[in-house]
This record gives C-alpha cells, sequence and structure tokens, in this order.
C-alpha cells in the first residue's frame, strides 16, 4: 500500500481525495474506514497539526455535502466526529510526543471519557442495548437467548468503544508504518517492539478492575465498561512483547506469524496476552528474557 501513502503525501487535493474516496468505499466495505483514519493521520503526522485540521475539515465538508444530498447528512458527520477527529488529536500527540504507548494510551483515554459521557447521556444504555440486540437475534431465539443477553447488554457500551479503539489505533499504526516506508525505515518496527507503559498506570488498571470486582450496582457496571478499554491497552503491549521475543529465535518469522494468526482465530488467548502486557510493566521481560 505504498502507493496510497505517496499518492497522500503529493498534496492537499490528493489527500483530500484519497480520505473522501475511502470513505465513499468504507459504505461498501467497512474495514476501509481504517485506511481512511490512516490517511487523515498519516498527513498529520508527516506535516503537523494544521494540514491535518485543514485536509480533515475539507474532507468532512465534503462528506457532509454529499450526504445532504442523499439526505442522510448525520451520518457523514457522524463518520467524521467518530474517526476523524479522535485520529487527528492522537497523531498529534503522537508528533509530539514521539512515544507510540503515549498515543495508545490517549486513544483509551478519549473512549472512556466517551463512555463516561455515554452513561451520562444515556442513564438507560442497559435497557437501549438489550433492546437493540433483542431485535437483532432471530426471533425463534431471542426469548431462549434473552437471559445471555441482558448480561452482554451491561458490557456493550465498553465493546462498543473498545471495537472503536481498536479502529482507531489500527489506523494509527498503519499511518506510522506508512510514515517509516516513505521517511524512515524500519521506524515503526523499533517503535512498536518497544511498547510499554508505567508500572504507575499498570497499577491503576489494577486497581480499577478491583473496583469492578469488589463494588456494585452503576458503579461496578461503570468499572467493568472501563476496564475493558484498558485490556485494549495491554492487549497491544502484550503482544508487542510477544512478537519482540519471537522474532529473534530460529524461524521467528513463522512464530510471530503464528502469534498474530493464533490471537485472531483465538480471541480468548487475548487475555493472557494482555496479562504479559500488564506483567511487563514492573518485569521488563524484553530485556530480561533476551538477556538469558
Amino acid at each position: 500500500m505504498g502507493f496510497l501513502a505517496t499518492y497522500i503525501m503529493r498534496g492537499r487535493w490528493q489527500a483530500i481525495t484519497a480520505i473522501v474516496g475511502l470513505a465513499f468505499l468504507s459504505l461498501f466495505m467497512p474495514p476501509i474506514s481504517i485506511v481512511s483514519s490512516a490517511a487523515v493521520a498519516l498527513v498529520t503526522l508527516r506535516r503537523g497539526a494544521y494540514e491535518g485540521l485543514t485536509v480533515f475539515g475539507v474532507s468532512l465538508a465534503i462528506l457532509g455535502t454529499l450526504g445532504a444530498l442523499v439526505g442522510n447528512i448525520e451520518f457523514a458527520l457522524l463518520y467524521g466526529v467518530v474517526l476523524w477527529l479522535p485520529i487527528w488529536i492522537i497523531a498529534i500527540l503522537l508528533r509530539a510526543g514521539r512515544q507510540l504507548a503515549l498515543a495508545i494510551e490517549s486513544a483509551v483515554l478519549l473512549g472512556g471519557v466517551g463512555i463516561i459521557g455515554f452513561y451520562l447521556y444515556k442513564p438507560d444504555a442497559v435497557e437501549m442495548w438489550k433492546h437493540l440486540l433483542m431485535q437483532m437475534s432471530p426471533p425463534n431465539a431471542a426469548l431462549d437467548m434473552q437471559p445471555q443477553l441482558e448480561s452482554i447488554s451491561h458490557y456493550m457500551t465498553g465493546i462498543i468503544a473498545a471495537g472503536t479503539i481498536f479502529g482507531w489505533v489500527f489506523a494509527l499504526f498503519m499511518a506510522r508504518w506508512w510514515q517509516a516506508q516513505l521517511y524512515n525505515p524500519d521506524g515503526f518496527r523499533t517503535e512498536y517492539l518497544g511498547l510499554s507503559t508505567s508500572p504507575r498506570l499498570a497499577l491503576g488498571s489494577i486497581g480499577l478492575v478491583g473496583i469492578a470486582m469488589l463494588s456494585s450496582g452503576g458503579i461496578a457496571e461503570l468499572a467493568w465498561n472501563l476496564s475493558i478499554l484498558v485490556f485494549v491497552l495491554y492487549t497491544f503491549v502484550g503482544t508487542a512483547v510477544l512478537h519482540s521475543l519471537l522474532a529473534p529465535l530460529k524461524q521467528g518469522r513463522y512464530f510471530v506469524i503464528g502469534l498474530y494468526m493464533t490471537v485472531f482465530l483465538i480471541p480468548h488467548l487475548l487475555i493472557p496476552v494482555a496479562t504479559i502486557g500488564v506483567a511487563d510493566a514492573w518485569l521488563n521481560l524484553r530485556q530480561k528474557l533476551k538477556t538469558k
């Protein structure tokens, strides 16, 4: 996809054309929305906040105009606010701080603010999710699945937010990889494999899970939903740790490919992966195991 990155960096209107065109294609193939967001991030990372804001703003205006022509301007504006605005902010922080972990932590923080804001705006969020899940379920199975749907509805806000953050982070990774391919070969690989967090943040994350487990009612529900976002952060950290440890081994390339395929096919393995990410904050696993 290097040709696309090269095209985006040719100029402002090339970037805008790519961003809007990819956004249009994502209506038919939703994963392409990540590529559209990555284009916004690439411009911001390379040329700064003002240029990123310019291409983001013009793209949003064009998308809004197209939405108005088909009578759905709200969706077009929501697309920009949910996908483009956060990635622009996160890219600014990465450009300024030059720390991939800080950028991911910022994405999690934005998601946490979104969850709290959603609960303030929609106090009956659980009932809303339960109603939507019942509507999406097959009519003949909805009643049988009602207990499971009621349980899931308590965590749907966090699940939706986590999915959104995964999209932001993947878009940021793609943009950083593009930037490295164009201007700093192997720069992204070094950043990613060194991904880690501070012991203080890890301790706070454990404390949040503890609050979720020991409290009840609305506090427990909010804490569990926020904990899902923390889980996203440490999933990325744990994956980077494992990648870093497997890569130097003989046949390491195949081990790394197997790691990502296994995690993708067996999502339950994300729990021990996230646990490794938390433990690494204190144990510095990469350095210790590489030394051995």
